[in-house]
């Protein structure tokens, strides 16, 4: 292969991926599980339980796909719904950390049974399982090893 075609490989995988995140996400948004919380609304509070732990900010942000200043707002319109809590950082008193409230665990474990069972769903009709092996295999390998965002 030359450079030429490699570059042409490259980009067509990654069309076909985001083109398959894409329509995944369609078929997932018009579900019924998004009546408490929105799909993205849901990645932060999904990223705050994957982590067991108060997270800053810039850490819930490594995990979702918003800028610091719309997770920001989205981090306050949880507050304010009673879904997250903030608390100082003890380690640097300038800092807020995040954490889900008794309310925001309920919300992502109700949302999240559902969402899973729809991604095994759609996934598993799809792939068999070797091949869903495989993109998870794969799709580690383009994660790992990369900075943080932000």
């Amino acid at each position: 292969m030359n450079a030429r075609s490699d570059v042409r490989l490259a980009n067509e995988a990654w069309e076909s991926l985001m083109t398959a995140h894409a329509a995944l996400m369609g078929v997932f948004a018009e579900e019924g599980m998004w009546k408490d919380v929105t799909m993205r609304e849901y990645d932060v509070l999904y990223t705050l339980a994957k982590h067991g732990r108060p997270m800053r900010i810039c850490e819930v942000q490594s995990g979702v796909l918003l800028s610091q200043p719309a997770l920001s707002r989205m981090v306050d319109r949880l507050a304010t719904r009673g879904l997250l809590a903030r608390e100082t950082d003890a380690e640097d008193a300038r800092a807020v950390r995040v954490s889900l409230t008794e309310e925001g665990v309920r919300v992502q474990r109700e949302v999240g049974r559902a969402h899973a069972k729809s991604v095994a769903r759609e996934v598993g009709s799809a792939l068999a399982p070797e091949e869903i092996r495989e993109l998870e295999r794969l799709t580690r390998k383009l994660a790992d090893d990369r900075p943080p965002a932000g």
